[in-house]
């Protein structure tokens, strides 16, 4: 940890180090006892993407054995306020593995165990080494028990052991003195200390922070409250609001950073309680990213989310403003990426694309007043040549081919929370517990019942939070993979790239043991019970804190129901909100089964179908309109009345061709030349 004190008079006269104690609480309980003196002091994890998963426990700190409660969370939540997102080896926002949606994700990873003997086979654990992960499950724990120890702030640091340290692609010499001091030793790949490889090395982080004026105090108030953000090296600046009030026209306003403090929170708050009596009401976000003058365009700015529900926790990134003219995909919404212009024979690159600047308003068009969540803005740079390229140009030494020969360099907000009422959040659909599970009667599965369920059989399974199925194949040597998963799915925490794993047929490990089928995510143990009851089989996975959101089901005759994607469709153009589409999918899906049946009733005349299609119309639309604001309520009608226009051509049609067959049949007999 780095320790910042608020005032330079009060510093003690020696430091508390790892002489002291190596056990995080300790420092706290030190840093508590500062804070009782008067002395006003915070810290900020360091290097977490290489803690081998100690960083941010769930269940047990590792460091003490200590359980994680309400008070250990109070204790971390005072005194690390912020945490270091990217330094010399590397970045600790997610991982691939972690975060499989995300086509960033991939980012100077630096995989390492520091101080390991080289002859020792561990290898450094990427669950509780992350801080979006954290962030999800800081969440996840607040709904479930009722704290949140990972409520934390963005930062960058250089981790330079020389007396300078690079912070730019082009002007990297270094961490370490003379162990990588010249481009051959860096080349080489030096292991310092047996498994740091100083080919994965790169320029430090910093850490920029928007105080009120520039003193001592000012920025560490700023800090204390986490309006900070971290930039993986260039200058790159950025704000970050939210609120509920925001429109496009704040973006024009010569003052709007007045009004986005008046309307809202800066990055590192909480968002007001939701207004009560709007339909369709979702937080606003403004975003403003300006690049460094020396520096790389901007690609695009994101806006990445956490959410959780019952449990489990999910993720997803938005392409909320970029450069250019490009259009995001129709389906999933991605903006493409941008031209790279970096020349790889002389490691140079142009500001032929990408923007200056970038700034929009933004809506979460997937809100669900129900659910915790937190939001926070991530800048990407076009691409630009990574220091290992631009070294092997001017060495003429062939760059190593363990890194990538480019990259996008970033920046990263602190999050914003959003916490739901008290209302909200009983309004919301109760998940299954396993205490519910065991009230009502349910038995627990031993390895014997588990075995015969599961080894050398498949069976198709529903994730009750989310809908999703799914088929899980377990072969009766050990392996399993999940198939039928596709990449828009909605997959909570803990499950790798499953859609990869299907398509690929690829799979991993499992067993059986202690009455928990024990998968796993590279290495990282993902454990299920298996409860019966009645005729039913439900699960409960270990991450999702005492939940059983898992069903074993019938398998279907069909892997996606057409009705789903037909209202899937229906919500985007409408824009609605998570929880709308909650309570409008019922009733559209009700609508669609009845109008199924209209379709196929032979009954009835066109006139008579199209007079009961009327009726089921209005039906439905009283049903409808009170859940919709005005706005979609105009493109409801829209859609609604080209929806029925086509219904009715359909049925026109038929009753053509049903009038062609029938004259066909009564001149069956007659010659062809008295038609």
């Amino acid at each position: 940890r780095n320790i910042f004190f608020r005032a330079c008079d009060k510093v003690p006269d020696y430091p508390f180090s790892a002489l002291d104690s190596k056990l995080p609480t300790d420092l706290w309980n030190w840093m508590d006892a500062q804070r009782k003196s008067g002395n006003e002091l915070l810290a900020i994890s360091h290097n977490a993407n290489v803690s081998d998963g100690w960083m941010y426990p769930v269940d047990v700190d590792n460091t003490t054995g200590r359980p994680i409660d309400a008070a250990w969370a109070a204790a971390r939540d005072r005194n690390e306020r912020l945490v270091e997102i990217k330094q010399g080896k590397g970045q600790s926002e997610t991982h691939p593995l972690l975060s499989p949606n995300d086509e960033f994700a991939g980012y100077e990873l630096y995989e390492a165990i520091l101080g390991l003997p080289a002859d020792v086979g561990r290898i450094d654990h990427i669950t509780g080494s992350y801080g979006r992960q954290a962030l999800k499950d800081g969440i996840a724990m607040q709904d479930a028990r009722g704290y949140n120890p990972y409520k934390f702030g963005m930062a960058g640091g250089s981790d330079s052991h020389n007396t300078g340290s690079p912070y730019r692609q082009e002007n990297f010499y270094g961490l370490h003195a003379d162990a990588d001091g010249t481009v051959e030793r860096r080349f080489a790949g030096v292991l310092i200390g047996g498994t740091m490889d100083v080919r994965l090395e790169n320029p430090g982080g910093l850490t920029g922070v928007w105080a009120e004026e520039n003193t001592r105090a000012s920025i560490w108030d700023a800090m204390y409250r986490k309006e900070t953000f971290g930039v993986s090296g260039p200058h790159i600046k950025v704000r970050f609001f939210g609120g509920w009030a925001y429109t496009k026209e704040i973006l024009g306003a010569k003052d709007w950073v007045r009004k986005s403090y008046a309307d809202g929170v800066a990055m590192g708050g909480d968002l007001p309680p939701m207004p009560t009596g709007g339909k369709g009401t979702a937080p606003g976000f403004v975003v403003w990213a300006v690049k460094d003058p020396t520096s790389a365009n901007l690609d695009r700015v994101q806006v990445v989310k956490g959410w959780t529900q019952n449990g489990q926790s999910f993720e997803k990134v938005y392409d909320v403003v970029w450069a250019g003219d490009r259009k995001p995909n129709k389906w999933t919404g991605r903006v493409p990426p941008i031209r790279s212009t970096v020349d790889l024979e002389k490691a140079t690159y142009t500001n032929d694309v990408g923007s200056a600047e970038l700034k929009t308003v933004w809506s979460d068009p997937d809100f669900d007043a129900s659910q915790h969540a937190f939001y926070y803005a991530r800048v990407l740079e076009i691409p630009t040549p990574r220091w290992t390229l631009i070294q092997a140009v001017q060495s003429g030494l062939p760059p190593p081919d363990v890194v990538p020969l480019t990259g996008q360099e970033r920046a990263w907000t602190s999050p914003i929370w959003y916490a739901p009422s008290a209302e909200a959040r009983q309004a919301a659909p109760a998940g299954m517990t396993v205490t519910d599970l065991k009230k009502k009667g349910a038995t627990l599965l031993n390895d014997a019942q588990l075995k015969a369920l599961i080894v050398g059989k498949a069976f198709w399974m529903r994730n009750n939070v989310s809908g999703e199925q799914f088929s899980q194949n377990f072969t009766a040597d050990g392996h399993t993979t999940v198939f039928r998963i596709g990449s828009d799915a909605v997959v909570p925490s803990g499950y790798g790239n499953v859609q990869r794993g299907g398509y690929q047929g690829t799979t991993s490990a499992y067993k059986v043991e202690g009455g928990k089928l024990v998968t796993f995510v590279s290495q990282e143990p993902y454990a299920f019970t298996f409860y019966k009851l009645g005729d039913t089989y439900y699960a409960a996975r270990s991450n999702e804190f005492g939940y059983a959101n898992y069903e074993i089901i019938a398998a279907p005759q069909i892997a996606v129901n057409p009705l789903d994607s037909v209202i899937n469709q229906f919500s985007i153009e409408l824009g609605l909100t998570e929880q709308q589409r909650k309570q409008i999918t019922p009733i559209m899906k009700e609508e669609l089964t009845q109008l199924g049946a209209l379709k196929k009733e032979s009954s009835l005349s066109g006139l008579q179908k199209v007079k009961r299609l009327r009726e089921l119309g209005t039906s439905f639309d009283e049903k409808l309109k009170p859940l919709i604001n005005a706005e979609q309520q105009q493109k409801f009608q829209t859609l609604r009345e080209e929806f029925r226009r086509r219904f009715v051509e359909q049925m026109a049609e038929k009753v053509v061709q049903k009038g062609k067959a029938e004259l066909s049949t009564w001149f069956a007999n007659v010659p062809e030349d008295k038609h």
